[in-house]
């Protein structure tokens, strides 16, 4: 097909619910991307934190591969080898915890709600999030976000959410009751802008939640699979949750979400209070295992908080030089640069120069670049921003004079 006729096809034949980017990709590899005509992109948020590898990594491909001419699904009521071979990672490489497979971030944030509410036995049902927070688009995972904006005509929601300032222990504290039954909580909010939760602040929830026997949920989906610079962002605060949500880098490309609880509350769930048909099949979970194979024997950890540093370093470095940049926040490659000003503009810009970031909260540069990053690649990045804020404060000048 030509460029034109999938332009044409998605605006004929695929409902509007995306704000597409004017390139049509055909290959990716690391943390470059290819067009139709060739052209290359730095990737430097890749598929919203899924491809934390980089695009079609070895050990991904290589695991797909392998399982695809073998056998690539069958339902949740039979027996396989790959699923029992995740669990058991996960439950290695987390807190020892019982597992829930699913497609998704919020398929496994559904199954959270489902399980806080069988936990709660009809006494307790209310769950405590935060304002901007962002769980999913689902029905219930949209009725914890705390961002009216994604709820705006969607209502009436599932009952029994409240949202409470981040960070803001006060609020907290204020809205819980008797039939509070669990805080859901993320350590990073990723599409409220880069709030990183304070040690002190997710410290206190856990012992809250301890005195009051109430579940501590954790959102993971970008946090998880080694973007903090730990395996999953809860090591950076000595804590462990009772709920872990997880998915996007999981799979290394392909879709596959969990929810890990701790053992002692496993047998909340009965068999058939919740299941998913293509969750766990024999293909995602070989992808996932080649995830975590990567992520050990390449030394992922140990890059992130190597390359975490370096890039808010050369981020501060445009902070000085420019004044529209307000602040540097984030936590291993999980980066966010607020600005003073709208960052369309600058987004768009480095998409054109053949930079892909993210703009999210109108004015928050979101850049989460593949955890196997490079100085080089880094460097890179930073030339092509500095261009684009150049170009964009340049011609705002221009205006106001």
């Amino acid at each position: 097909m030509t460029q034109e006729e999938i332009f044409d096809t998605y605006n004929d034949g695929i409902l509007n619910t995306y704000a597409r980017l004017p390139a049509i990709f055909v290959k990716g590899k690391g943390s470059v991307l290819t067009d139709i005509h060739g052209k290359k992109y730095l990737d430097f948020f890749p598929g919203w934190g899924v491809s934390n590898l980089g695009h079609c990594h070895p050990k991904v491909m290589g695991a797909v591969r392998d399982q695809i001419g073998k056998l690539i699904h069958i339902p949740n009521n039979l027996y396989h080898p790959f699923q029992a071979k995740l669990a058991k990672a996960l439950m290695r490489i987390s807190f020892g915890g019982k597992i829930f497979f699913c497609n998704s971030g919020a398929e496994a944030i559904e199954a959270a709600i489902k399980f806080t509410r069988a936990y709660g036995q009809g006494q307790k049902f209310e769950i405590i999030t935060t304002i901007n927070s962002f769980h999913g688009r689902t029905s219930g995972a949209l009725a914890a976000t705390g961002q009216a904006k994604h709820q705006k005509g969607f209502a009436p929601f599932l009952p029994g959410f409240k949202t409470v300032a981040f960070n803001d222990m006060g609020a907290l504290k204020a809205a819980m009751t008797d039939k509070t039954v669990a805080i859901m909580l993320e350590l990073v909010q990723g599409e409220g802008g880069i709030n990183v939760a304070s040690k002190e602040y997710v410290q206190t929830i856990r012992q809250i939640c301890d005195e009051k026997k109430i579940l501590l949920i954790l959102d993971e989906v970008q946090t998880g699979m080694a973007r903090t610079g730990e395996i999953f962002g809860y090591k950076h605060y000595g804590i462990t949750p009772d709920v872990m949500c997880l998915a996007k880098a999981l799979g290394g490309g392909l879709p596959i979400g969990a929810m890990i609880v701790k053992k002692e509350l496993a047998d909340v769930f009965k068999p058939g209070m919740h299941g998913s048909t293509f969750a766990g099949s024999p293909l995602v979970c070989k992808a996932a295992l080649g995830v975590i194979k990567a992520i050990y024997a390449e030394k992922i950890l140990a890059n992130v908080k190597k390359m975490g540093p370096y890039l808010v370093g050369k981020l501060e470095d445009l902070k000085a030089k420019y004044p529209i940049i307000k602040e540097v926040r984030g936590l291993g490659l999980m980066i966010g640069v607020e600005l003073t000003i709208n960052g369309e503009d600058i987004f768009k810009e480095c998409f054109n120069r053949g930079l892909i970031i993210n703009c999210t909260q109108d004015n928050v540069l979101r850049i989460m670049p593949a955890l196997n990053v490079t100085r080089r690649q880094i460097n890179k990045a930073i030339y092509i921003l500095d261009e684009a804020m150049a170009a964009v404060v340049g011609q705002e000048n221009k205006v106001s004079v």
